[in-house]
């Protein structure tokens, strides 16, 4: 694979002053979360590098959707009779999606343990949580699926798209303030969702579509977290945050523009996505939804990876993302029907994202690793020849 310097001169000298600076207030993750987190990795080996329990753990997002995609690839393990989901799959998911959770939180202490914290190791953090948005997503819709008292596959989609903007809120956050503040509902949502996926292999995924008040579905109360977390919960305290910085004089971006410029891409990708489910003549997102949350959470990762390495080096955002140009032309195609079979062009177009944002991701470990002279999964430098 040929590789291609995406970071810029500029941006790598920005990650050599980079420090890390986040806020953790989340009572669940200080109190419950964290001290469990240190005696994990008080066991790990030291050899064991940070970044390798990184992909570990987010191995562990996409081995779940993928094993969910076998045993229910259209979402209708809800319906009596369409499809059957052994129990011990669910108690996989949970205790894989709980794996993932615990790496994830692992990793940084393992970093400080070892004395080997880098900017890249951060990046690639955040990059692969990014991408992980989908997988979690997308895997736990299973239970509250699409039959008859489940979430129709439309409303999942925009359900999703909630979930990315409250993720990419953080690091818009960081890119005006300098401060990551790690939001209340992703650990909240992690311990959850590891909950109900061993409960739903105790009591059956029938259980959540039987109405637990009156005439109020699980899958009411599914979607209400969702929203209630990130309308009340994380989308008011990012812009109070940018807000107080802005009132200190210590946004790192004067003007309104160039402070809401990392938008742009997000909300470009979210347009031309939504009017190719609007317009399809095949109702895409109805045949084809799995592979449809699957382009649009990888396109989504790799605009906001290109976030966060300026947010990262301190410089500015590009406004528009390059993968949009050629996604215009694909949907344009699809909505008016020049390409007659949507099926065939949204698993080409998908398999174009995905290699697009690996070959990426790749390009610019690789770069930082040269840069800062490391091995990207080991604790050791490269020798000099």
């Amino acid at each position: 694979m040929a590789l291609y310097e995406y970071v810029t001169q500029e941006q790598l000298s920005g990650f050599d002053k980079y420090k890390y600076s986040a806020v953790d207030s989340n009572p669940l993750s200080v109190y419950v979360m964290h001290p469990f987190w240190n005696s994990v990795v008080k066991v790990m080996p030291r050899w064991l590098a940070p970044n390798l329990i990184t992909f570990t753990g987010f191995m562990f997002l996409v081995f779940n959707f993928l094993m969910l995609a076998f045993y229910d690839y259209h979402f209708y393990a809800s319906e009596d009779g369409q499809t059957h989901v052994p129990s011990w799959v669910w108690v996989a998911a949970g205790l894989f999606n709980f794996l993932a959770y615990t790496l994830d939180g692992v990793d940084g202490k393992q970093a400080r343990r070892t004395n080997s914290s880098t900017p890249l190791g951060e990046l690639f953090d955040h990059g692969l949580d990014s991408w992980a948005c989908v997988f979690f997503v997308a895997t736990v819709y299973s239970i509250f699926g699409r039959g008859v008292s489940g979430v129709g596959v439309a409303s999942l989609y925009y359900i999703l798209w909630v979930v990315l903007f409250s993720f990419i809120l953080s690091h818009w956050e960081k890119y005006n303030t300098g401060v990551l503040f790690l939001p209340w509902g992703y650990d909240i949502s992690q311990v959850t969702i590891s909950i109900i996926y061993i409960f739903t292999a105790v009591v059956g995924v029938e259980t959540w579509y039987q109405p637990f008040w009156w005439n109020f579905h699980y899958r009411d109360l599914f979607t209400f977290m969702i929203l209630g977390c990130s309308f009340t919960v994380t989308l008011p305290m990012s812009l109070y945050n940018v807000f107080k910085a802005s009132r200190n004089n210590s946004l790192k971006h004067s003007s309104m523009y160039e402070a809401f410029l990392p938008f742009l891409s997000p909300v470009l990708l979210f347009l031309l996505s939504t009017v190719w489910v609007i317009f399809s003549p095949s109702n895409i997102l109805n045949e084809q939804p799995r592979v449809f949350y699957l382009m649009v959470g990888t396109a989504f990762a790799n605009v906001t990876c290109k976030l966060i390495v300026c947010q990262m080096s301190n410089t500015r955002c590009q406004p528009l993302s390059c993968l949009l140009v050629p996604m215009a032309t694909v949907v344009l195609l699809a909505v008016t029907g020049l390409v007659t079979n949507e099926t065939m062009l949204i698993y080409a177009w998908t398999a174009v994202v995905i290699l697009t944002h690996v070959h990426y991701g790749v390009s610019v470990v690789h770069q930082l690793s040269n840069h800062f002279n490391i091995f990207a999964f080991s604790l050791t430098k490269p020798s000099a020849d």
